[in-house]
């Protein structure tokens, strides 16, 4: 029985016992169910808190009606027992062959297992990396690569239309020092204030050159100063960005749209949205400046949108871009932002709302800081970029799943340490190794049982998986589609991580206990073909856990 199937007989006896008059509440009044695990095992395989939910409203206390439901919930089938704990909590037992049978299920449903349906019908735009066309991807990136493709991932498993958007920043000084420092480079000159450096620069610069000869250009150190820096920038930046979406392809991130913001001025549309808000009153002048009233929607001030020298700041694009992505159909926004654009929380949820919308239609997700750690010291310098460690450096070092799973298991508000020592070994240290080893010995065994001649299809009897390791494998394949809905809900791919490292570990102890396949003159039966269902159900939560964080789901090892 899964969790789903025990909430609806769960709210099938209450709206039965309405029905009798058992409890004085409209059917309306039901919610979903809601199960979970409790805190001792010894307490049963459930536990729901659903009496101490509709108490009050039935006009009695949470135990007197826990009492009346937990009568009604032992006469249905497949649950053993049903009691009342603490305040009104319910602990049900299911009997063996009802939890058993959650193996079957999950073999059933396959690449399903999991999948819910609370973002049927909505878009979501997903922006994230952004990284500046001028370097190759950090870090910071690297992880917002990991992060952001996962949370993509969450929300299409929970049916929503997801756009993974890549904001190409192509409108701004940080381009002209880009452009200055190509030219500069190649010139023999100094490279600007603040501008770039690192072996990457030499070899675009190279390149660009090049491509121009090869095209009989003229050489554009031979052009007026402005114009041959002018050649290096069309041209280093579209370099320098098709090797940014070469290295998100070969990290297994995709984007759907990649987005100009000096679209956003050359279209209008900046101005468009400027002239809407200034016809609003949502846009004033003051001190030769307009300003958004930003402080009317929860933002600490009000915020400068056109400078007094008529340039526009930069919120002046962050609005114009809200306005763009729901008019191409977004429901939802949501934003993954470095560890300093804490203050952009308040300014997009007041730009929102000062365009007519919800403020609800803009998320922002803040990540910390990466640092990489190898024999105990901090990495700190990148051969190629010069200054910064990137996306290939970290690839390079420990592959790719290892790259993904280290950066998307832990919470993005937190600062995290990648001991590249602990992500290159194969031991059970090594959280994606033990995770991936679980996939690949689950795989090895479906193997074994194959030359055994033990198939699935010729036979099942759940009441044989009365192991206690059985027990426990059974309940914590059960919670798959509880911590996948909190992923979705709370935009934490990390849960999904963690969990699947309770899962490796709980299949380890039950493989270490159990065989799936016969000793010695043992003849095979149905509990062989039994522990095989369960077997290749934990295989298929662990693939499903896998392919939701873009983490490889090996047969072998």
């Amino acid at each position: 029985m899964t969790p789903e199937e025990l909430s609806q007989k769960i709210r099938d006896a209450l709206l039965q016992g309405i029905d009798d008059s058992d409890f004085q509440l409209s059917p309306f009044d039901v919610p979903e169910v809601k199960v979970e695990r409790p805190r001792q095992r010894e307490h049963g395989d459930w536990a729901t808190n659903v009496a101490m939910q509709l108490a009050k409203k039935a006009g009695t206390n949470p135990r007197e009606f826990a009492t009346t439901l937990v009568e009604r919930l032992a006469d249905v089938d497949g649950i053993e027992t049903a009691e009342v704990a603490g305040p009104g909590f319910i602990n049900i037992r299911l009997a063996a062959s009802a939890a058993g049978e959650l193996a079957r299920g999950i073999v059933d449903l396959g690449a399903d297992y999991g999948r819910g349906e609370s973002l049927t019908g909505s878009t979501v735009n997903v922006e994230f990396v952004s990284a500046n066309p001028t370097g190759p991807i950090h870090l910071g990136g690297t992880r917002w690569a990991a992060v952001g493709d996962s949370i993509a991932r969450l929300l299409e498993f929970h049916g929503a239309r997801v756009i993974r958007e890549y904001y190409f920043n192509d409108h701004g000084s940080q381009i002209d020092r880009f452009a200055e420092s190509l030219y500069a480079v190649v010139a023999g000159e100094d490279p600007p204030e603040n501008g770039y450096g690192g072996q990457y620069i030499q070899d675009i610069a190279d390149e660009v050159m090049v491509e121009a000869m090869a095209a009989a250009d003229k050489n554009p150190l031979e052009r007026p100063r402005d114009e041959g820096i002018e050649f290096f920038r069309e041209r280093g930046v579209k370099l320098m960005f098709a090797e940014i979406k070469q290295s998100l392809h070969d990290f297994g991130v995709d984007f759907d749209v990649f987005f100009h913001e000096d679209s956003l001025h050359h279209s209008g549309k900046v101005e468009r949205a400027l002239d809407e808000l200034k016809a609003s009153g949502s846009l004033y002048e003051a001190d030769g400046a307009w300003w958004l009233r930003s402080s009317d929607y929860g933002d600490e001030k009000d915020r400068v949108v056109i400078k007094s020298d008529g340039n526009a700041a930069y919120i002046a694009g962050d609005i114009a871009y809200i306005r763009d992505k729901h008019e191409r159909g977004a429901d939802l926004c949501i934003y993954l932002l470095g560890a300093d654009h804490h203050g952009y929380i308040a300014r997009l949820k007041a730009a929102a709302a000062a365009l007519g919308h919800s403020p609800e239609i803009v998320e922002v997700i803040i990540g910390q800081m990466v640092n990489l750690v190898k024999d105990g010291a901090p990495v700190r310098m990148s051969k190629r970029a010069g200054n910064v460690v990137t996306m290939e450096d970290l690839v390079e070092a420990v592959g790719v799943d290892a790259a993904r799973y280290s950066l998307a298991r832990s919470s993005a508000d937190q600062s995290i340490d990648i001991d590249l020592d602990l992500l290159s070994s194969k031991t059970n240290a090594n959280p994606v190794f033990y995770v991936q080893y679980a996939h690949a010995r689950a795989s090895s065994v479906a193997r074994n049982a194959a030359e055994y001649g033990i198939r699935r299809e010729d036979g099942f009897d759940a009441s044989l998986l009365e192991h206690e390791w059985e027990a426990k494998l059974l309940g914590i394949l059960g919670e798959f589609p509880r911590v996948v809905t909190q992923s979705v809900e709370f935009r934490e791919q990390h849960r999904v991580a963690r969990y699947l490292e309770e899962v490796a570990g709980v299949y380890h102890g039950w493989y270490d206990r159990t065989r799936v396949t016969p000793q010695g003159d043992e003849e095979i039966s149905d509990l062989h073909r039994t522990r095989l269902w369960l077997n290749d159900a934990t295989r298929q939560v662990l693939a499903n856990g896998l392919g939701l964080l873009g983490v490889g789901a090996p047969e072998r090892m």
